[in-house]
């Protein structure tokens, strides 16, 4: 049987969310329908958009249901700049870090493509946080040119907490609204979405244990999105299309218990997480942990290395041969034979870049996935440098 440490690209479901969904399932009911039927499965809907929005800090009219975390960022970038540009012409520019996931990171390069804008790349540090500084003098120079500002509030690759409070404050006194996709933060550090100041958070099950295909974009009462996609009118007249009761409860579950494992969870994980950090350092000593290392300042469950010499697909490949399942950063990037672009966003070269392992843990994991790891990795990494080492000849 396999070890699995890639919970940042996918979770498995949670029990109580697959009870949640499986009991829904066998229901039917368009949550638009106007009869019984389609009253009870929008009960289900608003119900889950209350239980939801309690396990979040926030309201239920905040939360907007979508496909996922990728279709609740493009909602965010590209409706959040339509809409502050029907009302100033000015506000052209949208402000994001040069480390976020590329479901924000590709909207915003479309924009300033397609639709007008401006794309400032807010730069980070060697452990790629957020440099605060840049983001004040950029706002000093251009804040009322700004449309828009999104930093994560934890990055996917390396796991480093971002500057999101520093970043609302900031904003807020230039009048600039601010979103976060929060994909990889809930259920491993305290998320607020109320008391965070933010405008606009992201949010998707599959990371939390939840089913694949369900997301939610939480969007503060009374700020302006303009819809990116047009049908039905659901959800605020924002975004159109049938709800899907049996995702949504499912997604709302995962939340709840993914929130309530809070007390225990993370500590549970982060210790598991230290054991390996030690561990691959001990037993590959060139190995370069990435991302902060101090622990209150990265995600519980995120251990993310470079391995010099080494390409990190073969890296991958031989671990997933040797029954260990990890990614090379993003797996929506996975295959893509280029070096990550959070890494170079980090001051790192090229070639060392390409030597990259992210490990991640979850609910499912153990001690034991730790132990078998460290046992199989020297000698992964023994053939991966020698893969390497002939390719570069």
């Amino acid at each position: 049987m396999s070890v699995y440490l890639d919970h940042a690209a996918t979770t498995p479901m949670l029990p109580g969310a697959v009870a949640v969904l499986t009991d829904q399932l066998a229901r039917t009911g368009n949550p638009s329908s106007l009869h019984t039927s389609g009253r009870a499965a929008r009960r289900v809907v608003e119900e889950s958009r209350e239980q939801l929005a309690a396990s979040l800090g926030a309201r239920p009219s905040e939360v907007l249901w979508t496909s996922g975390g990728t279709e609740a960022d493009n909602l965010a970038i590209k409706g959040l700049f339509w809409a502050r540009r029907s009302h100033d012409q000015d506000r052209r520019r949208i402000l994001v870090s040069a480390v976020e996931h590329h479901a924000v990171l590709d909207p915003a390069f479309w924009m300033a493509e397609h639709a007008g804008a401006e794309l400032v790349l807010l730069p980070v540090d060697g452990d790629g946080v957020v440099l605060v500084d840049a983001l004040r003098d950029e706002l000093e120079a251009h804040g009322d040119q700004a449309a828009l500002i999104s930093v994560m509030w934890a990055n996917n690759e390396v796991g480093a907490l971002q500057p999101v409070a520093d970043v609302v404050a900031l904003a807020h006194q230039h009048g600039i609204p601010v979103h976060a996709d929060a994909v990889q933060a809930v259920g491993q550090v305290p998320v607020d979405f109320g008391a965070s100041g933010l405008d606009a958070m992201t949010v998707s099950a599959h990371k939390v244990g939840g089913p694949g295909g369900a997301g939610a974009l939480l969007a503060r009462r009374g700020l302006e999105l303009i819809p990116v996609q047009h049908g039905g009118g659901q959800e605020r007249g924002v975004r159109s299309g049938t709800l899907d009761a049996p995702l949504v409860a499912s997604f709302a579950e995962a939340v709840r218990e993914a929130v309530d494992a809070m007390p225990t969870s993370p500590e549970r994980i982060g210790a598991l997480r230290d054991a390996l950090v030690a561990g691959v350092l001990e037993m590959v000593p060139d190995a370069r942990l990435r991302g902060p290392a101090d622990a209150s300042r990265r995600l519980p469950a995120n251990a993310h290395f470079t391995f010099p010499g080494c390409e990190g697909d073969s890296l991958l490949y031989l671990l997933d041969s040797a029954g260990v399942e990890a990614s090379t950063g993003s797996a929506c990037q996975a295959g893509v034979p280029r070096p990550s672009h959070v890494l170079l966003a980090m001051g790192i070269d090229e070639d060392e870049a390409r030597g990259a392992l992210r490990f991640s843990l979850g609910h499912t994991s153990s001690a034991d996935d730790v132990r078998t790891l460290l046992e199989v990795l020297p000698g992964v990494v023994e053939r991966a440098r020698a893969a390497g080492m002939a390719g570069v000849r």
